[in-house]
C-alpha cells in the first residue's frame, strides 16, 4: 500500500473525528454522562489512531515498507472502525450486543501496534 493511501485514510479518520467530536459536544449533550463518555472515548481513539495511520504512511516511505507495516495499517483501520463504531452506536442507543465489537476492534489496535514494532525490528 502506498503512502498516499494511508495518509488519505488518516485524513478521513481525522476529519470525521472532528465532526464527530463537535457532534458530541454540541448536539449530544443531552446524553447520559456515561454514554457521552463513551462517545468521547471513541473520538479520542479515532484521533490517536488517525495519527498512527499517518505514521504508517510516513514509515512506508522511509524504508520500513513491508508486509508487517501494511498489516499494521489495515489493523489500525479495522480496529478504529470496529472499536469506535461500537462506542458511537452504543452512545446512540444501539442494542447492547453491539458492544461485542469493541474488544475485537481493541484487539486489532493492539495487534496493529505490535505489527508496527515488528516492521521496525525487521527493517534494514
Amino acid at each position: 500500500m502506498g503512502t498516499k493511501l494511508w495518509v488519505c485514510l488518516a485524513a478521513l479518520l481525522g476529519g470525521s473525528g472532528v465532526v464527530l467530536g463537535a457532534l458530541g459536544a454540541h448536539a449530544l449533550n443531552h446524553l447520559e454522562p456515561t454514554l457521552l463518555a463513551n462517545w468521547d472515548t471513541a473520538v479520542r481513539f479515532q484521533f490517536f489512531h488517525a495519527l498512527a495511520l499517518v505514521g504508517v504512511g510516513v514509515l512506508s516511505r522511509s524504508g520500513f515498507s513491508s508486509r508487517w507495516l501494511t498489516a499494521s495499517g489495515f489493523l489500525f483501520l479495522a480496529g478504529v472502525l470496529l472499536f469506535c463504531s461500537a462506542l458511537y452506536a452504543l452512545a446512540l442507543g444501539a442494542p447492547r450486543g453491539v458492544a461485542a465489537l469493541a474488544p475485537v476492534g481493541g484487539a486489532g489496535l493492539v495487534l496493529a501496534w505490535l505489527a508496527m514494532g515488528v516492521a521496525a525490528l525487521r527493517s534494514q
